[in-house]
């Protein structure tokens, strides 16, 4: 596994958008603020040319723009570090015009975003053997003050954290809107971890392994494509074993299963240490009687590995920065989780 260099104290930081770009509000003033306090810590930034457009279906540009901006600020030496302006829908479209065989001779950089990057974060991990931080997008940096998932991203990101840990409460309810862009995550609701096996809860779990994953949204779209390379992939890695981390956006519990059931037909699930299962978008809907847990117990409990499920990953804010590709130890405990990278 390539490991970029972290972030050092006054380097620049390049933003791309192959997703969405920041145009609209919040997202606009939350980017412009992001950049403002990013210049009072010291560091400089390189913006790319899609990161205000909107001339795309779903994505900032067209598909081929999109990755040719990528392709560019990636090998780019004006910058050490790329954060995606943000999500999108379509981002799976520019995956045809990414020049991977370039990527593979540049030098790693750290790539962050999550949700529609998925398609680069999970991809660099698999197929360039590159890690890459599912973390939050450019704008989540404007809000005020930090939360301490976003200050965690930022010291991941500068090498000045190798571990991160769940928080103290989570945001069903956002306070952010067009008139407020500026607002940090309402995380009022508490933290309530459900474990498979249920025992391990109290007893506690360790698990040890390579982390992958990402949005099932979007992973679902790679099952079977050229850019499907986790055979191979969880092959090169079978001694250290796969811990999966997954959360759904627009999937209701049937299209969580089903995706999962996808991925399980496919052969992904080779290897595992476990699962890390995110709180999905759309929490506590059940659908023809199926909830969230039994969504993804059904299909993955035959593998006999722990699943944790609700964590602070994805899209109810907060998240943790989680680093696709590295080795990890995970520990947890009751409501309590802690995740130590291991760069090997």
């Amino acid at each position: 596994m390539r490991y970029p260099k972290f972030l050092e104290k006054n380097g620049t930081i390049g933003f791309a958008a192959p997703s969405f770009g920041c145009v609209i509000e919040p997202y606009n003033s939350a980017f412009k603020n992001a950049q403002k306090k990013f210049t009072k810590k010291g560091y400089k930034m390189e913006l790319g040319f899609n990161c205000y457009e909107d001339k795309g279906i779903g994505i900032s540009n067209t598909p081929s723009e999109c990755a040719r901006e990528l392709n560019e600020m990636y090998e780019s030496k004006n910058n050490d570090c790329l954060i995606s302006c943000g999500g999108g829908e379509l981002m799976c479209e520019i995956l045809d015009y990414v020049d991977f065989e370039r990527l593979k001779k540049a030098d790693p950089k750290w790539f962050m975003g999550y949700s529609d990057n998925t398609n680069f974060t999970f991809v660099s991990a698999t197929l360039l053997d590159t890690a890459a931080i599912y973390g939050p997008c450019a704008a989540a940096f404007g809000m005020e003050p930090w939360h301490d998932s976003i200050k965690d991203a930022f010291d991941v990101l500068t090498g000045n954290k190798k571990s991160v840990e769940g928080y103290k409460g989570w945001e069903l309810e956002s306070l952010k809107d067009e008139e407020h862009p500026l607002e940090p995550y309402n995380a009022v609701e508490k933290e309530e971890y459900v474990y498979y096996p249920a025992k391990n809860k109290e007893e506690g779990v360790e698990i040890e392994g390579r982390l992958i994953g990402g949005c099932i949204d979007c992973l679902s779209m790679l099952v079977g494509t050229k850019f499907d390379n986790v055979k191979k992939f969880n092959e090169k890695y079978k001694e250290d074993g796969v811990i999966w981390f997954l959360e759904a956006c627009d999937l209701n519990t049937i299209g969580m299963r089903r995706v999962l059931w996808q991925m399980k037909a496919a052969g992904w699930f080779e290897n595992l240490k476990g699962f890390l299962i995110g709180r999905p978008m759309h929490f506590n809907e059940p659908d023809f009687g199926l909830d969230q847990y039994e969504a993804v117990v059904g299909i993955l409990k035959e593998y006999n590995v722990p699943i944790i499920m609700d964590l602070d990953i994805g899209h109810l804010a907060p998240m943790m920065p989680l680093i696709c590709g590295t080795n990890a130890k995970v520990s947890a405990k009751n409501n309590n989780l802690k995740i130590d990278y291991i760069f090997n």
